[in-house]
């Protein structure tokens, strides 16, 4: 709203345009009017009204008088005096005093509302002037920064740009004191994108107010320049900072701090080691404040799971339970994380081997059922994406999982009787293995003979030849995805007679396994 002060010596008058006018439908706040001048020129510094509208002549000072001085305290205000017809001439040389306009006092009040209006109409356009000028320079200065912390930067035009728009962080060179790059994440509010903008604007105007730094406020973190005497001084005046900022705002923060830099010009490299280290949030026990120097010599873990863990998560798809699937889900994760090796990279390609062999699995499965059509999930050019910010990883793998179990029951319920997709499922899982009919009946909890008889049935093939299929076409696989020595890949579909299984292949596809692979 804005603010209107009248002032006038007449009570009448003041009382009279306080009344007759509705102010606040023409959105204006009124204040309380003034009797005098100096009354008026007392209470503007606390009240700062936007608008005067004030009489010429009155007792002590005059409304030129009025008019003159609160342009000197506030340029900005616009002051509308009211004239007689003496006064007129005066008036109109008045202008250049910081008066804004003039009405006759013989006005009537649409006359007055029709000038003060026009006061309002020039308050408003200067501000909306001020907001795109403000605007422009945020947009420029951040887009500065942003250069700073991606680029290699060595123009000396650019150096000059810096110290004129971010005064915290350029120093003359050689500079006493260290600059370094520090990734800012916060949560606590809520999960919606609106409050978590609103948050992380929160937390940026509290860093500028507490801390020797220039920010960066992006969508989902701010990127910070910190200047300190030392690098170890600049963490404690974070943790400190961090931990006002938290009680403040109810909130919790984390930071990922790269190393120190001496000079402007090679921030970028303190930036890519904070986003570095920022990668591993959630991953290292230190969760609210991580260094570059913790992670950079990491390695990398484990990055694809085991044959053990393969058979393992069939097993879990196969039930309709997932309480058991999210134990597993759980422990699995929590062993990759106490890896001291581990690095993001790592455990993404690990999550994402595990959601590829629940994949591959349900391939199996639906085209051992003489399911064509399988169920739409994820493609493996997609999975990458999906793990891209993995901040509750096993959540994430879970959902992944979760999704591929519920494809397996939705797609098997049009098809083969229950008890014959689930002894399809128990022969995939143990193709290693030497199982027998009997094996397979009592998983099922079938007599043997009836359990032969439904399945050759249902799946147009009796045990055996099925058994032996789907070796031949996990061989395969096994052959076109894996350096694995061909009597390595005969155990694993069952096979320990490594001259057998090559008769068993050729009979099948009609080339040796040694000529099936040199051919893909």
């Amino acid at each position: 709203m804005i603010r209107l002060l009248i002032v006038d010596d007449e009570v009448i008058i003041r009382n009279g345009l306080s009344t007759v006018i509705d102010w606040q439908g023409l959105g204006f706040t009124l204040l309380t009017p003034a009797a005098s001048a100096e009354e008026a020129l007392d209470r503007i510094v606390e009240e700062k009204p936007h608008v005067i509208l004030t009489d010429i002549r009155m007792a002590g000072k005059s409304g030129l008088d009025l008019a003159h001085e609160a342009h000197l305290i506030n340029p900005q205000i616009e002051t509308v005096i009211l004239t007689g017809y003496d006064d007129f001439k005066y008036a109109q040389q008045a202008i250049r005093f910081g008066v804004s306009d003039y009405l006759l006092k013989t006005s009537r009040p649409e006359e007055i509302i029709r000038t003060v209006m026009k006061a309002k109409q020039h308050i408003l356009q200067r501000r909306e002037h001020d907001r795109q000028d403000y605007t422009h320079r945020l947009t420029y200065r951040n887009r500065l920064l942003e250069r700073l912390l991606t680029d290699q930067v060595g123009e000396d035009s650019l150096i000059d740009e810096c110290s004129r728009h971010l005064p915290r962080i350029q120093l003359s060179p050689p500079i006493a004191d260290s600059l370094q790059v520090v990734i800012v994440t916060t949560n606590g509010w809520g999960v919606q994108p609106q409050i978590r903008s609103r948050l992380l604007f929160a937390v940026d105007n509290c860093l500028n107010n507490l801390l020797d730094c220039e920010t960066l406020l992006r969508s989902e973190d701010i990127a910070l320049v910190l200047r300190s005497r030392t690098a170890a001084e600049g963490r404690t005046l974070l943790r400190q900072a961090a931990s006002q900022i938290c009680q403040i705002l109810k909130c919790e923060m984390s930071a990922a701090f790269g190393m120190e830099v001496s000079h402007i010009r090679d921030l970028h490299k303190s930036y890519d080691q904070a986003t570095y280290a920022s990668s591993f949030q959630g991953f290292i026990n230190r969760h609210d404040l991580i260094t570059y120097e913790q992670v950079q010599d990491r390695s990398g873990g484990r990055t694809v799971c085991s044959l053990e863990e393969e058979a393992e998560l069939a097993r879990l798809l196969q039930s309709d339970g997932s309480v058991e699937l999210k134990a597993w889900v759980t422990d699995t994760v929590a062993r990759q994380l106490q890896d001291p090796e581990l690095t993001p990279d790592s455990l993404r390609a690990f999550l994402i081997s595990i959601v590829v062999s629940g994949h591959r699995w349900l391939e199996r499965v639906m085209r051992a059922l003489g399911k064509s059509d399988l169920p739409s999930l994820l493609s493996a050019k997609e999975l990458p994406e999906s793990f891209r910010l993995v901040t509750e990883p096993a959540e994430t793998l879970f959902q992944h999982l979760i999704a591929i179990r519920d494809a397996y029951h939705k797609s098997a319920a049009a098809g083969p009787s229950s008890y014959i997709q689930q002894s399809v499922a128990y022969i995939q899982e143990h193709l290693d293995c030497n199982i027998s009919l009997q094996q397979v009946a009592g998983a099922v909890h079938l007599h043997p003979h009836h359990f032969s008889e439904v399945f050759k049935r249902e799946m147009g093939m009796n045990y055996l030849e099925f058994v032996t299929r789907e070796r031949m076409r996990r061989a395969e696989e096994l052959l076109t995805q894996s350096p694995a020595k061909i009597s390595d890949i005969a155990k694993r579909v069952g096979y320990e007679d490594i001259k057998y299984f090559g008769q068993l292949f050729k009979k099948h596809t009609g080339k040796t396994p040694s000529e099936f692979r040199s051919k893909v």
